[in-house]
């Protein structure tokens, strides 16, 4: 009886053993590794950047510019490698297609031209678009004889801002220091065409031998800008 007991106790005991079968090893990662390229974003451009390169002036022009008709000239037109700047006021431009901002009503010297037109034949629109006017090539200066035309990249530097532009128009000879409608709006500056404006403080840098194509196009001004603008403050 005790010898059959412990048989039938031996075998209950092996009933009772686990029969989970045992862990296989992990198997290899079969999926690839993807490796996400770092993009470095460099900081834009500050206006105390860009005002420090252009702190030291070497004239290119053979005169001096009036900010307006009957002011004393006294503003040079500078020079370096990559760029000609110049420090003045602005005037507002409202030349070029009327809107609701600019035309006959609102600016009794309207014109509805520019220098320079855009891609599809018409002038430019001074409400939307920020550009600059040059002075109308004279013994003074000419900005043609400096990779400066319609489309050249321009910095406009007003306080601590600065807004990118092109060159669109063309003004008096012995004037300088005016921008569009667009352009003042941007930097804060009251736009109206007879009422707004800066009376000194705004600095204008061209860069030479650049060209936005279409003119109208601000996304490439913008971008363009940015990076001649890097290589102008950093002086390479």
């Amino acid at each position: 009886m005790r010898v059959q007991s412990l048989t039938l106790a031996a075998a209950s005991a092996a009933l009772l053993v686990p029969t989970t079968p045992p862990a296989t090893p992990a198997q290899p990662r079969t999926q690839p590794v993807v490796w996400r390229p770092v993009v470095w974003r460099e900081a834009p451009v500050s206006a105390a950047d860009l005002l420090a390169r252009a702190r030291d002036c070497t004239p290119v022009s053979r005169g001096r510019y009036r900010s307006d008709n009957g002011a004393s000239a006294k503003i040079p037109v500078c020079g370096t490698r990559d760029a000609v700047f110049w420090k003045a006021d602005m005037d507002i431009d409202c030349d070029g297609r009327p809107g609701l901002r600019c035309n006959r009503r609102s600016d009794p010297y309207f014109a509805a031209a520019t220098a320079y037109s855009q891609s599809d034949g018409r002038p430019l629109s001074a409400e939307r678009l920020p550009f600059i006017v040059v002075p109308a090539p004279s013994r003074i200066w000419d900005y043609r004889d400096h990779g400066v035309g319609g489309g050249s990249v321009v910095a406009v530097v007003y306080r601590d801002q600065v807004q990118y532009a092109v060159v669109g128009d063309t003004g008096p000879r012995g004037v300088i220091g005016e921008a569009s409608y667009a352009t003042a709006e941007a930097l804060g500056i009251r736009p109206h065409p007879l009422r707004g404006g800066a009376a000194s403080g705004v600095t204008y840098i061209v860069f030479k031998n650049t060209r936005v194509s279409p003119i109208e196009d601000r996304a490439a001004a913008v971008t363009t800008g940015q990076r001649v603008a890097r290589r102008f403050a950093d002086g390479s």
